[in-house]
């Protein structure tokens, strides 16, 4: 099989190195542990609101086909899974599937994680009820591809959330200059601001393969407290919502 366009083989390698520390919250993966809870929380909201879903119960998702893609260990997978969805989760890097796969097990949690890239998935024809790619566009080598990719998997009515950093002075000097020279939160080189999406860009994306961009969310970090909330500042991080035509 031919790799996908979107793969970068070098940022799968760079992840799958660290496959055995997805879990550790307080190694190279802490800064997604500490964004965990918001990116929770608004696919949630988001969600719910999207299907009319009972927000209120700790099931909300239940009967939903969710997939998630560039899904690493799972930190995302898990917590859908217990909120009921019935959840595929998809990710490039073998060894980082297989910690995923017994990390789930671990935790009882049936997720059927599979080796493969989006593309490859939508090929098969496979639908899903609502697509998420989290902290996963900024890493791919052909982000229009990989969107048309993500929206074909996205039965019609659909939702797709995501999340990537906007590419602006701020960002580089937060996400590249501060977070990787300076406070060392990930490895040096893990982001390259040129693959920064800016939400037009995104949006445009989404038209071209059939999508509507319909929400656009920023995530701030908060210093004193230790974690993130959700912004009407979408300057660094951000969240996107859109819905398959």
């Amino acid at each position: 099989m031919n790799q996908a366009a979107s793969i970068d083989r070098d940022e799968i390698d760079r992840f799958a190195r660290m496959a055995d520390d997805w879990w550790d919250a307080d190694g190279p993966m802490a800064p997604l542990h500490r964004l965990n809870p918001t990116r929770l929380a608004y696919s949630r909201q988001t969600l719910c609101s999207h299907f009319a879903l009972d927000d209120s119960g700790f099931r909300p998702f239940d009967g939903l086909a969710l997939l998630d893609v560039g899904c690493g260990a799972g930190l995302l997978s898990e917590p859908f899974a217990r909120m009921g969805a019935t959840v595929t989760a998809i990710d490039a890097g073998a060894e980082t599937i297989a910690a995923a796969r017994a990390h789930a097990d671990g935790q009882g949690l049936d997720i059927d994680y599979r080796a493969m890239a989006a593309e490859d998935l939508a090929a098969t024809g496979v639908q899903f009820d609502a697509v998420v790619s989290m902290e996963v566009i900024e890493h791919v080598a052909d982000v229009p591809g990989f969107i048309n990719a993500l929206v074909s998997l996205t039965r019609p009515g659909g939702a797709l959330l995501l999340a990537t950093m906007n590419r602006t002075p701020k960002a580089f000097v937060q996400a590249i200059l501060g977070a990787e020279y300076l406070l060392r939160w990930v490895p040096v080189g893990t982001h390259d601001w040129q693959r920064f999406q800016k939400p037009a860009e995104l949006g445009r994306y989404l038209r071209q393969a059939g999508a509507d961009l319909r929400n656009i969310t920023g995530m701030k970090y908060l210093p004193r407290q230790g974690e993130w909330r959700l912004s009407r500042d979408a300057g660094v991080n951000y969240l996107a919502y859109a819905v398959k035509q």
